[in-house]
């Protein structure tokens, strides 16, 4: 009784709260979204859609008039108000009306909740009329729409709308009527492909779709001044037998006369002229150039010696002289422009060239306004993680732009850190025990830069650029210690205006363990369990310390393997405890090598997203990557030796060989009122072969985290069954898909149910555990399966996430364990990220 009554607190006497809201077409009820979206008025959204409706409920626990209610409560005894004044002040006890402590709660729950729905009787006229459009714009010309409304005791009341459609009326003939000759001659070339169709169903989106490609066209071959206005149907439905006669008529211009209006035929226009003032100050006053050059019938101006060099302006140009003018080339030029992000935004303009007689020439004006040449963003951070207790951390980057003059850019960054850990190594008690440094040099250049002519496979339209990356950074007292160097030459373009390539000719990475001894300070799960097999296994006292447990530093974890692996102990090769140890062995050996990586990759990304405001769109990335074959081809030639496993070396380090590819697709359903349906599949396969056994940790896959299975933390799904026992889990393969119901709660504030399943597996590398390798269709039983809860604020330039994950199907246990044990608060896993995960 309670609740129900709550539903109506605001809803006057006399009127009614819309609680249901029908619509009807012949005969069947439908909840097509866009037929249901024609209402003027719907009920209150409900959380889920399972009927309670949250944000009506958070509307009605707002006081109504709190800054009222707070004078009241004020004036009811006569020395609380004087008390006060004296406390504060008058004016201050007057503004306390309006603060969060007496009105903040209530405009915050007015703001994010949302007024009771009454029935309106003139919005239900106007979704009447709003149905007839629609019906009629689809052809049905003959719809007949009404609607009841049905009054319910408890201030509620309902809506039912009932629409006779009719038969639909087809085209049945297309005429054309073109004024302008010139128009009429561009129109004959791409009237076979008019997006009306004889014998197709009325739909007044196939005229809007079809004047805007006429007008594309018009616009793309001379027809400077052409509009879409310009364009109208006439359309004959009167006792045709439900058919429709559809004339396209393409009108000619309108102009003024002194206080006359009269139409004269459309012109094509040709470029006489282009151009190109490339600072500001010239392109406002022509009377300050100081320096020209023409260029490929590109004039180029400057009011000082200009500064760069004509081919790399003239490159980003596509209005050329003597071509007809073109929409599609000064939006191409535009964006070409701004591409080389040497220059603000671009303006162009077209005016109409005098010494022209017959007044079809234009003249292009294109002004530049330079950016700086030189700019410096310095940063700095402090911080605190589970390796850090305190830590601070500095960076600064150098741009340097038009390089070489010819609009090229030059970054150079650089960064530092320091940091102190109580965990660390620390024999000299300095505070600051732990620090990181590196920089990087990256130079982009706004062309291929190749020694063949890449003009026909990848033109300027693409918008090519040719990116060169060295970098180098080096850790101390951080895990095992790393030098890092990385050399990147990479060719990047864009195929459509929404679809990318990226082709990175040369990918060298070189990663050198500074501290390899360390390890088992840092992976303590491995050393744990290897430390449990000592208490029962080690037959060597020099191997353990004081309290019996094995030493690091000294060796004692290293020596014990090697004691098992060579026969020093009881434990023989068939026994699960020194298959074990093995195990440890290997990883110990993968994590604590060398890593060379020469590798070449490409990757293709497809989006049919169009702005950030569409929640109806698809994306798919693939990629695949070849390392080691160069090196294999040198090392061959060459007298490299071998190293300590066998392989072949290059510079005396053991290069990586293996080929990996990728597969990553995700789409997006919007379904209306704020609530988004977006899934996600992923693929990724890297097979070693050749000068190696396994894949480099930094090319590997790994399961868990707030951007995978969100029910897992980041490395700690998988292998397969394994039950990620080590610190690190990673393998070659991985299976993932990723589903979510996104939804408003209120305001900002927003909610997403997930599920989230997918594994990784070791196949054709060195690992030969069953638990952990993918055996054919059989593992797919391994998939893992969390599910949850997330709530994101939207803060507009970024999306703040808290996700809730369950472990729901878990492949590491039992069969009959695996479904719904772990659907506890105590097992669950918390993630904080930044914006939505796919």
């Amino acid at each position: 009784m309670i609740y129900s009554c709550s539903l109506v607190k605001r809803v006057p006497e006399g009127k009614y709260l819309l609680t249901k809201s029908n619509v009807v077409v012949n005969d069947k009820k439908t909840n097509e979204e866009i037929i249901v979206n024609q209402q003027q008025q719907k009920p209150n959204s409900s959380l889920l859609g399972l009927g309670f409706p949250l944000r009506l409920h958070m509307y009605n626990l707002a006081k109504k008039n709190p800054d009222s209610s707070y004078h009241v409560w004020l004036e009811r005894k006569p020395k609380r108000h004087k008390t006060l004044a004296a406390i504060l002040s008058e004016k201050q006890v007057e503004r306390l009306g309006q603060s969060f402590l007496v009105s903040g709660l209530s405009n915050f729950l007015k703001k994010s909740g949302e007024a009771p729905v009454i029935i309106d009787e003139k919005k239900a006229q106007k979704t009447t009329n709003r149905f007839l459009n629609y019906y009629n714009s689809k052809g049905y010309f003959k719809t007949k729409v009404d609607y009841k409304i049905d009054t319910l005791k408890n201030k509620r009341g309902q809506i039912k709308y009932n629409i006779v459609t009719g038969q639909p009326y087809k085209v049945d003939s297309i005429s054309t009527v073109v004024e302008s000759p010139d128009l009429d001659s561009l129109y004959q070339k791409i009237k076979s492909s008019s997006l009306i169709k004889t014998g197709k169903q009325y739909d007044a989106k196939d005229l809007v779709d079809e004047r805007k490609r006429i007008s594309t066209y018009f616009r793309d071959n001379g027809a400077y001044k052409f509009q879409e206005t310009n364009i109208s149907y006439n359309v004959d439905t009167i006792k045709t037998g439900y058919k429709a006669n559809v004339e396209v008529v393409v009108e000619n211009q309108t102009i003024k006369t002194g206080d006359s209006l009269i139409k004269v035929p459309f012109k094509l226009y040709k470029i006489s002229e282009v151009n190109v003032y490339t600072d500001t100050h010239v392109g406002k006053d022509k009377l300050k150039v100081a320096d020209s050059v023409t260029h490929k019938d590109i004039n180029l101006y400057s009011s000082d010696k200009l500064a760069y060099r004509p081919k790399a302006i003239t490159d980003a140009i596509f209005i050329t002289k003597g071509s007809v003018f073109s929409d599609t080339k000064r939006t191409l030029t535009s964006r070409s422009l701004n591409n080389l992000r040497i220059f603000n935004y671009p303006s162009i303009e077209f005016v109409e060239d005098p010494k022209d007689s017959t007044g079809t020439s234009l003249i292009t004006n294109i002004v530049l306004s330079p950016r700086k040449k030189y700019s410096w963003i310095p940063a700095l951070d402090f911080m605190h993680s589970n390796i850090q207790d305190f830590g601070i951390s500095g960076n600064m980057t150098l741009t340097w732009r038009n390089l070489f003059r010819g609009a090229e850019i030059l970054d150079i960054s650089t960064r530092g850190s320091i940091g102190s850990s109580k965990d660390m190594a620390n024999p000299k008690g300095v505070f600051f025990n732990i620090s990181e440094y590196g920089a990087d040099v990256k130079l982009t250049i706004p062309r291929i830069l190749a020694p063949i002519k890449t003009e026909k496979i990848i033109p300027r339209s693409m918008f090519p650029t040719t990116v060169a990356t060295v970098g180098f950074s080096r850790q101390r007292n951080i895990g095992l210690d790393k030098e890092n160097f990385s050399g990147i030459a990479t060719y990047n373009w864009f195929p459509k205006k929404t679809n990318s390539a990226r082709l990175d000719l040369l990918n060298i990475q070189f990663v050198r363990n500074l501290n390899p001894q360390n390890y088992f300070n840092v992976y303590e799960s491995s050393y744990e369990t290897l430390n449990d097999y000592a208490q029962a296994y080690n037959t060597n006292p020099d191997n353990v310390d004081q309290n019996g447990d094995l030493t690091i530093e000294e060796g004692g974890a290293d020596n014990f393997i090697n004691d098992v692996l060579t026969g020093q102990t009881v434990l023989s090769p068939e026994d699960d405890a020194y298959k074990d140890i093995r195990s440890i062995d290997e990883r110990q050996n993968r994590l604590t090598e060398n890593n060379l990586i020469f590798a070449t990759n490409f990757t293709y990304t497809k989006s049919s997203k169009t702005d950030l405001l569409d929640n109806s769109f698809s994306i798919f990335k693939t990629k695949i990557e070849s390392a080691g074959a160069f090196l294999n081809l040198v090392s061959n030639i060459g007298t490299e030796k071998l190293g300590p496993n066998g392989k072949k070396t290059f510079l005396d380090v053991e290069f990586s060989q293996y080929v990996k590819t990728e597969f990553d697709f995700i789409k997006h359903w919007d379904l209306g009122r704020q609530k988004v349906y977006a899934m996600r599949g992923f693929f990724g396969i890297a097979i070693p072969y050749g000068n190696a056994d396994n894949v480099p940790f930094s090319r590997s896959y790994y399961g868990g985290g707030s951007n995978d299975n969100r029910a897992w933390e980041s490395y700690a799904l998988g292998p397969g069954t394994s039950g990620g026992i080590n610190d690190f889990n990673e393998a070659n393969m991985k299976l993932a898909f990723s589903a979510e119901y996104r939804f408003n709660l209120f305001g900002k504030c927003n909610a997403a149910l997930f599920a989230d399943a997918g594994n990784i597996w070791n196949i054709w590398d060195n690992v030969e555990d069953k638990r952990y390798t993918f055996n054919g269709w059989e593992s797919l039983k391994d998939v893992a399966l969390g599910t949850g809860i997330g709530i994101r604020y939207d803060f507009n330039f970024f999306i703040a996430r808290l996700d809730l994950g369950f472990k729901t199907y878990n492949p590491a246990k039992e069969q009959s364990e695996r479904w719904f044990k772990d659907m506890r608060f105590d097992k669950s896993v918390v993630n904080i990220g930044i914006n939505y995960p796919f």
